[in-house]
C-alpha cells in the first residue's frame, strides 16, 4: 500500500481501522458511504489538489496517500513536498486523480491525519525556532492521544524535535511519586540501577536532590519547574556528568531563556497534547 514505515506502527491496520470507523463497519446499516454511493456514479472520476491554507511544517502526506490507495490501489497520486518541509500559504501538497467515490470516502480520514500531524510538526518547529542559537534540543513527551503515539512522535521529529521515551519500557523515569514511595531520590535511583535498568532518568525539583541522584547512578536529570537562575545553578553543579533536561513552565515566551541556561534538552508536553490542527484543504473537480 505504501513504502512509509515507522517502527512499531502498522500503517495498513491504522488505515483500515480508521476507514472502518468512518464507514460504520459492523454497525446496523453501516459499511458504506451512503452519500457518495447515492450521488456519485460508480465510474465517475475526479482530480484533486491538497493545499496549505496557511504557513506550516508538513507531516503525514504519505499516510494521507495510503487512505486513498486503500480504496483505489492504482490511484494516481503525486506528493509535491517532502515531509518536514516548511511551506507558504497556498502551497500545493498533493495532486491525485482517480475514482471519485474512493476519493470522497477517504477524504476526511486522510485530511484529519495530515492536518493533525502537520499541526504538531508546525508547533514543534515554532518552539525550535524560539530556542534560538543554543545547544539545547527540543524533546516531546508521552502526552499523546492513545493509539497515535508513533504518529505524533513522528510529527514532532518532522518539526525538528527529538523523541523522549517512546513508552514505559525504554527507560526508567523516576518522578516525585516514585521518590515518595521509595523514600528518597537516591533510594529510588538505586533500586532502578540494581534492577539492571539500562537508562535511568530522574526528576529533581530541588538543587539538593542532584547529588544523591547522581551518586546513585542516574544517567539523565530532569530539572522540573526550575526558573532560569536555578537551572543555571543546576547545570553548573552537574558539570556535564549527565545530560540535563528542563521541563515544566515551558512556553514560547520562556523557552528561549530556559534553553540559554546551558541545559541539554527542553521537553514540552503541549507539542502532542494540544497542538492545533493545520488548515489544509482538498478541492476536487470532475474529469
Amino acid at each position: 500500500m505504501s513504502d512509509f514505515t515507522l517502527t512499531g506502527f502498522d500503517l495498513d491496520a491504522f488505515v483500515s481501522s480508521t476507514l472502518a470507523e468512518d464507514l460504520g463497519v459492523g454497525l446496523p446499516g453501516g459499511g458504506r458511504d451512503v452519500t457518495s454511493e447515492s450521488v456519485i456514479g460508480a465510474g465517475d472520476r475526479f482530480s484533486g489538489v491538497m493545499d496549505a491554507r496557511h504557513a506550516m511544517t508538513v507531516a503525514g502526506l504519505p499516510i494521507a496517500a495510503a487512505f486513498f490507495r486503500k480504496l483505489e490501489p492504482d490511484m494516481d497520486i503525486a506528493i509535491l513536498v517532502e515531509e518536514g518541509a516548511r511551506v507558504a500559504p497556498g502551497a500545493d501538497l498533493m495532486r491525485l486523480t482517480g475514482n471519485a467515490r474512493a476519493m470522497l470516502t477517504a477524504e476526511r480520514s486522510a485530511l484529519n491525519t495530515v492536518q493533525h500531524l502537520s499541526g504538531i510538526a508546525s508547533m514543534a518547529r515554532t518552539y525550535v525556532d524560539a530556542m534560538g542559537n543554543t545547544k539545547a534540543v527540543l524533546l516531546d513527551t508521552r502526552k499523546t492521544i492513545p493509539g497515535l503515539r508513533h504518529l505524533e512522535k513522528y510529527a514532532t521529529r518532522m518539526g525538528g524535535a527529538q523523541n523522549h521515551r517512546m513508552g514505559l519500557w525504554d527507560a526508567a523515569m523516576i518522578k516525585d511519586n516514585h521518590v515518595l514511595v521509595a523514600g528518597g531520590v537516591g533510594e529510588a535511583v538505586k533500586r532502578a540501577r540494581d534492577a539492571g535498568v539500562a537508562k535511568i532518568i530522574c526528576e529533581v525539583d530541588r538543587i539538593d536532590q542532584i547529588e544523591p541522584a547522581l551518586a546513585a547512578g542516574a544517567h539523565h536529570l530532569l530539572l522540573d519547574n526550575m526558573g532560569p537562575d536555578t537551572l543555571r545553578e543546576a547545570v553548573a553543579l552537574v558539570a556535564g556528568r549527565v545530560p540535563c533536561e528542563a521541563s515544566g513552565g515551558v512556553n514560547l515566551e520562556t523557552i528561549g531563556p530556559i534553553a540559554a541556561t546551558g541545559v541539554d534538552f527542553v521537553s514540552v508536553g503541549r507539542l502532542t497534547q494540544s497542538a492545533p490542527a493545520a488548515d489544509i484543504g482538498l478541492d476536487f473537480k470532475p474529469l
